[in-house]
């Protein structure tokens, strides 16, 4: 999971590159919930089993992206609503994205799409799909930018994104002052590094995390 967590973030991904067929990769992460929910949840007294002493990451699930694909969803009823209906519709849109934490870095990507690009959609089934090519345009031209404000490598600064993914570790200083261009002075490093980091986090909160790949 954590290592297709990244292919998935900056490459075409397929499952051919992580070594396991799509279906299989899906049982075994069942089996995986299956187990955490096992150890979780029994009430019955049974013998020591070395399941309690596994560390589950759930986080790699990406638990969260239900409440996307959850407004994808409302998005595909959208596109079908009388006039009235889809005014009601939108503001509760609109509502879920101001109200769900997990969202909120997002909402104003999400309020574009669907000002822009979900007028011109015709066929409700194509909306998953235009919106993944939406996010992702908007993600690689996020890492450009992001790259040009600060004078960075765009190629370092994927590779610090992507150890930031695996490790689930913030950036060490000196990992960001090896990205940047030119060396800030000594005395000012701390400050530039700790804005370069907080911009990182910021990136992978926005367009990563919770977010189906």
């Amino acid at each position: 999971m954590r290592v297709k967590n990244i292919l998935s973030t900056f490459t075409e991904f397929s499952f051919e590159d992580l070594g396991l067929e799509e279906q299989l990769f899906e049982d075994y992460k069942s089996k995986y919930l299956d187990l955490y929910d096992k150890v979780k949840t029994t009430n019955q007294v049974e013998k020591v089993s070395v399941l309690n002493d596994i560390d589950f990451e759930l986080e790699l699930i990406h638990r969260d992206e239900i409440n996307v694909t959850y407004i994808l969803n409302l998005l595909a009823k959208l596109k079908d609503a009388s006039p009235q209906e889809a005014d009601k519709q939108r503001k509760a849109i609109l509502d879920i994205l101001a109200g769900e934490v997990n969202l909120r870095s997002k909402r104003e990507l999400i309020e574009r799409f669907i000002q822009e690009n979900l007028p011109l959609i015709q066929d409700p089934e194509d909306i998953p799909t235009e919106f993944d090519s939406f996010w992702n345009k908007e993600k690689i031209s996020a890492v450009k930018n992001l790259s040009k404000e600060e004078n960075l490598d765009e190629d370092k600064l994927q590779d610090v994104i992507g150890n930031y993914l695996f490790t689930e570790k913030k950036p060490l200083r000196d990992e960001v002052i090896s990205i940047m261009k030119e060396r800030p002075k000594l005395k000012e490093r701390a400050t530039v590094s700790e804005r370069i980091t907080n911009k990182i986090i910021q990136f992978v909160e926005t367009f990563i995390s919770g977010i189906a790949s």
